[in-house]
């Protein structure tokens, strides 16, 4: 890390400003040979937290205008010496200012380096580093609200909680067998257990919690199925506030599947508007129905549809006896005509029905309420920590079976011995999560999916 590091840190393109971001023992020195302040005073001599106005100079030549924000270490994000550059947003003028950053002595920073080193120097934990590209990509509400609050410690503090819970539990035992001469209180059976049983209730809950939080961050893979004319395309009309699917009253219009992501409540659902279910002799529409058949067996949710002014068929129960393989909520359309449906049957086949008009929109409150039901939001809560992903999960899932095998071990009357090779296991796998612990391979495996400038 003893290169001064820089990069354009906003999205480019045509905007109000561009923020370019130089981070390194020597950023004042690099930013001070290209920024003349209206004060005329260098970056090296201000203080940190605060911002001076002037031109980027360039061989002689005024750039731009530019704000200067001055960062000191410790006190900024990376830990080092910062200055950002806030200049005329623009592709041109942009790359103009950041090539005189790196002509003055800085290097290009490579994917998600800032962050990287923000964790190298002891800023922000791995798991805190993986919330920042969660924060950037968050697509609703709570997804933001969920990586927020991991970036905020919420994962660190549940890990630590257990953390320190194992290490005290693994040092009491140790000290306790190693130095029996010592007036050392012994380790008893009933304190281990509460150790252990705290430790599985808390490791436990994050583990619960990640299907939620996946839900929340990347949606859920979702196809709206039904025979033709049941109204599918409008409910993906109705869903994605658009005309993503045509819409007539002739049978098989839908012949490919057709998708968009939309957010459903407080979820992202990943739709599919599928072709009717129903056999037929067209060879295009036979194609459609085949490729409709086999996303059903992929998909995570399934909006089965029905038409609340005809009777049922054989299509109608060959999707229901499909619905019982997925999650899956069946919807009663078309409500604002004559009933001719058997609802009885379909509520007895199927747990969650709500009865819409996909064309008035009547009943969308009710199937926002039935989305977020399966995808567990009453359950879930973003302040409590949601693990960020399947590496997370991972080591969560290994610490929290070290334990269950020490408590194992503890009922079946093993030597304290065993129990602690058990706990030091749990506690190696809660390392590695926070980054305490863990190969150069996986630091870098994380933050190569970081953005350049972040």
């Amino acid at each position: 890390m003893s290169d001064t590091i820089a990069a354009i840190s906003t999205a480019q393109g045509e905007g109000g400003i561009s923020v370019i971001r130089i981070s390194g023992d020597s950023a004042f020195t690099v930013c001070d040979k290209i920024f003349k302040g209206i004060n005329n005073k260098k970056l090296a001599d201000m203080k940190g937290y605060t911002a001076s106005f002037g031109k980027i100079v360039s061989d002689g030549e005024e750039i731009d205008e530019a704000v200067a924000l001055v960062f000191r270490e410790p006190l900024s994000y990376t830990g080092e010496n910062v200055v950002e550059l806030s200049c005329h947003g623009g592709i041109y003028i942009t790359k103009l200012v950041l090539r005189a950053v790196l002509d003055a002595g800085a290097v290009p920073a490579q994917a998600g380096e800032f962050t990287k080193r923000a964790f190298l120097n002891g800023k922000i934990d791995l798991s805190e580093a993986e919330a920042v590209i969660d924060i950037i990509s968050a697509k609703s509400r709570s997804a933001a609200r969920a990586a927020l609050c991991v970036k905020d410690g919420a994962v660190r503090n549940k890990i630590d909680e257990v953390k320190n819970l194992l290490l005290s539990t693994a040092a009491h035992l140790s000290a306790w067998a190693d130095y029996p001469e010592e007036d050392i209180a012994e380790v008893t059976d009933e304190q281990l257990f509460d150790s252990f049983n705290v430790s599985i209730a808390i490791l436990d809950g994050l583990i619960s919690s990640y299907d939620s939080g996946q839900a929340v961050k990347q949606g859920i893979d979702t196809v709206i199925a039904g025979r033709p004319n049941v109204g599918k395309s409008t409910l993906m009309n109705l869903l994605s506030g658009c005309e993503r699917s045509i819409v007539t009253d002739i049978p098989g219009t839908t012949r490919d599947i057709i998708e968009d992501t939309v957010i459903v409540g407080d979820v992202i659902l990943r739709l599919s508007d599928t072709a009717g279910l129903r056999t037929t002799d067209d060879k295009v529409e036979k194609i459609g129905v085949d490729r409709a058949k086999h996303r059903l067996k992929q998909c995570g949710l399934l909006l089965a549809v029905f038409d609340y002014n005809r009777s049922l068929d054989d299509d109608d129960k060959e999707l229901i006896e499909s619905a019982g393989e997925v999650p899956c909520i069946a919807i009663i359309n078309k409500t604002d005509l004559d009933k001719q449906l058997d609802t009885e049957y379909i509520e007895s086949k199927i747990k969650n029905v709500v009865y819409l008009s996909a064309k008035s929109g009547e009943g969308r409150a009710e199937l926002v309420k039935a989305v977020e039901d399966i995808a567990g939001m009453d359950n879930f809560n973003p302040s409590e920590g949601v693990l960020s992903n399947e590496r997370q999960r991972q080591a969560v899932l290994n610490s929290l079976n070290s334990v269950k095998d020490a408590k194992n071990a503890l009922e079946i009357g093993l030597t304290y011995d065993a129990i602690t090779v058990s706990i030091e296991e749990a506690i190696t796998s809660l390392l590695e999560l926070t980054g305490e612990r863990t190969s150069d391979e996986v630091v870098d495996r994380v933050f190569h999916n970081f953005c350049v400038g972040k």
